[in-house]
């Protein structure tokens, strides 16, 4: 008869307990994928290695000695990885993973944060649908109350230096000015499929336009009256300017989404001058710059979708790994609002976004 103390003493001499040395990204959506990176990773024997994150079981997509890619299930909250093999646990490794902020949203671009902390997002709809809230606002404790009624095709969002939301409508090529109590009132018209938009320190404000067109809205002498209106820089007509973005030196960075895998984002010096800042993108869509000037972006990279980091030796790394994102904006103590097409996302990233104005 084997004894409980045999049985515990055949455990295979040749099984060596998995070790993890790091994730990348570190973050990831739910939905998302993430590599696990160290040794001892792959099946043994018949025995599949598991995985979890927290109490969530996660599948394994892919597993090598040194490799293992791992899907990060809905439901999952940031909780340490671990890899389980042949009754033997690896080292755990924290990974963060974002939570809802709001659902039944549709944003196409940036969320806007307040200098209180409250998050904006839109429900754009399709060209020429009317929807009975335009805009959102999410508070601080994730409570969320409608902002803008009846604006047709919010598209672009952004806070000027006088702490106004102003918005973008594409179907209208108009953008609007809206108070802190979301009173809206009309500030620029004909500025074509008017999409992206983003002000200056200066409080100039800057419109994109589908056809790649780049106008420029000087301050006007009073808040809330717009000053001269002139192309400030053109693209390839083919260019949606959709997302645009600020660095610390003034320099205007644009995206537009297309099917193209090697997409690029543009940069506008402050005559107006274009250049290609990074070529080789999937889909490049919002933008956010941090306060060392690295560049985050909705992209793909190799393939895998997520929120790109290009650092200003034009090096891009994924930081956070999911799908069907259109934007994000940094908030207060390292945290970002990721937006999805019908909701926002909320994770802690330990990055300090760019101050604005």
């Amino acid at each position: 008869m084997t004894s409980l103390r045999s049985l515990l003493t055949t455990e295979k001499p040749d099984s060596p307990v998995p070790h993890l040395d790091r994730i990348t990204p570190a973050a990831s959506m739910p939905g998302g994928e993430v590599d696990v990176h160290g040794s001892h990773l792959e099946p043994h024997g018949d025995r599949i290695p598991r995985a979890s994150i927290g109490d969530i079981s996660a599948p394994i997509i892919l597993t090598r000695p040194t490799r293992a890619t791992i899907r990060v299930p809905e439901g999952t909250i940031s909780g340490d990885l671990i890899l389980h093999r042949n009754g033997a646990d690896s080292n755990p490794l924290p990974l963060r993973v974002a939570v809802p902020m709001a659902e039944n949203l549709h944003p196409v671009s940036n969320p806007a944060v307040d200098a209180d902390g409250n998050v904006y997002a839109t429900v754009s709809g399709s060209r020429g649908q009317a929807v009975p809230v335009s805009i959102f606002q999410i508070q601080r404790d994730f409570q969320i109350r409608p902002f803008v009624r009846e604006l047709l095709n919010a598209t672009g969002l952004s806070f000027a230096p006088d702490g106004y939301l102003y918005a973008s409508s594409r179907a209208e090529g108009t953008v609007y000015r809206i108070s802190p109590e979301g009173a809206v009132s009309t500030y620029a018209e004909g500025m074509g499929i008017a999409t992206g938009i983003a002000f200056d320190r200066d409080g100039n404000l800057y419109v994109g336009d589908r056809s790649g067109t780049i106008f420029k809205i000087a301050q006007g002498e009073a808040p809330g009256i717009s000053g001269e209106i002139f192309v400030y820089a053109t693209l390839e007509p083919s260019i949606a300017a959709y997302h645009l973005a600020f660095n610390d030196a003034g320099i205007l960075f644009v995206t537009g989404p297309t099917t193209s895998s090697s997409q690029s984002i543009h940069a506008i010096d402050r005559d107006g001058n274009t250049t290609v800042f990074f070529r080789g993108l999937g889909r490049a869509q919002g933008m956010a710059f941090d306060v060392d000037d690295n560049l985050y972006v909705a992209a793909s990279l190799h393939g895998q979708r997520g929120i790109v980091r290009i650092d200003r030796h034009h090096q891009a790394t994924l930081a956070v790994s999911g799908n069907d994102l259109v934007g994000l904006a940094f908030l207060e103590d390292g945290c970002a609002a990721l937006a999805t097409r019908s909701a926002l996302y909320h994770v802690a990233l330990d990055i300090e976004g760019r101050k604005l104005f």
